[in-house]
């Protein structure tokens, strides 16, 4: 997982945790037991169904792993659009894939004819390749998640839409809606979208309710760590877990609870990286602030789906609200809204009822589309 240079000082910088209650815990267990034969041998394969490893270069050198389950388990082809499942961060792939099949929205999706396509953005466990820099070289970090979207999301979509000769459909949770939202508002992938589902939509935080999210921020734990010669992110490793032991410290942080998780974030605004100065803005830019990507510009006529729920301490109701008020031209008949009140961050991927909840609901939307 990574902690890249210009991530660590961007606007929004969301860093997710899985909770240490039992059922999530389970979750990270099956994570840490992952055995380096690849998603498809360890995870899909031992459900009964066929997979299929793919690789996608990027423009600027970063190999991605992606894998495909073009059958359900009755073994019939898809006959279905191809749908995109993009997870979030510190997350990989097997976001989609770690409840019972019948509970996973990748099988779901299989099983109702769909062809599924599994992104794996870089620096996760199954995508540390590059065509010339190893993940033991800092330079191989110096990314941010601008870069996952003038890269690495135009180069999956359009592996999978050259792969498939049809448009698809694109499903993203947290971090994954985020690098949606900000391609779509500046009119990339069009041609090849069907539709984009949004699960837990990151786009404002202005309304961040998370306490860790805060005592991060204000830290500026972040940057500490990069100071230190600190390139990856590893959830495990003992340069976290002595930061997880600083912040848990603060009598007004729930450390029980680490999926309300901390995100740093310094201006509310979707925008670029900041390089730290007008003149090195200038550089990059042409102009001495970050350009910002305007909501308002994502097509009135592309098919949107929102999934957000009331107990998100990340992805705060009344942010997603500033978000839906910036699309609120948007074409009713292509914009559905599932809110569910008792539904937390990671419910959307990880909850036992989400099926009934929220894929039933998408699935009737990816139908009319």
């Amino acid at each position: 997982m990574a902690l890249m240079r210009k991530l660590i000082t961007t606007s929004l910088v969301v860093i997710f945790f899985v909770s240490s209650v039992s059922a999530a815990k389970n979750k990270l267990q099956i994570l840490s037991d992952q055995n380096d034969d690849g998603i498809c041998i360890s995870m899909v394969e031992t459900q009964g169904y066929g997979c299929e490893e793919h690789k996608v270069t990027t423009e600027d050198g970063y190999i991605l792993s992606l894998q495909r389950i073009p059958k359900g388990i009755s073994g019939k082809a898809a006959t279905k659009p191809p749908v995109l499942l993009q997870h979030g961060l510190l997350m990989d792939g097997i976001t989609w894939l770690l409840n019972p099949p019948d509970q996973s929205l990748a099988f779901i999706l299989a099983d109702e004819g769909y062809d599924v396509w599994i992104a794996n953005t870089r620096g996760t466990k199954y995508s540390q390749g590059h065509t010339s820099l190893s993940p033991q070289d800092p330079e191989y970090w110096e990314w941010s998640w601008d870069e996952l979207v003038d890269f690495d999301l135009p180069a999956t979509l359009k592996y999978v839409h050259d792969q498939t000769g049809q448009k698809l459909h694109y499903v993203g949770h947290s971090l994954g809606t985020l690098i949606a939202l900000a391609a779509i508002s500046q009119n990339k992938l069009i041609d090849m979208l069907r539709s984009a589902a949004l699960l837990s939509p990151i786009a404002y935080l202005g309304q961040l309710r998370s306490p860790l999210a805060k005592s991060a921020s204000k830290d500026f734990i972040a940057e500490g760590l990069y100071w230190l010669g600190i390139h990856e992110f590893d959830p495990r490793g003992d340069a976290v877990v002595k930061l997880l032991q600083k912040i848990c410290q603060d009598p007004g942080n729930n450390c029980s609870d680490l999926m309300t998780s901390f995100t740093v974030t310094r201006k509310g605004t979707i925008e670029k990286y900041d390089f730290g100065s007008e003149e090195e803005n200038n550089k990059h830019y042409g102009q001495p602030n970050p350009p910002e990507y305007i909501m308002a510009n994502i097509p009135n006529n592309i098919p949107l789906f929102f999934g957000y729920g009331g107990a998100d301490y990340l992805s705060d109701v009344n942010d997603v609200k500033t978000l839906l008020n910036k699309l609120q031209g948007h074409n009713p008949d292509k914009l559905v809204l599932q809110y569910r009140e008792d539904y937390a961050h990671a419910d959307f991927v990880f909850g036992i009822n989400t099926k009934q909840v929220v894929y039933d609901p998408l699935m009737a939307f990816f139908k009319l589309n």
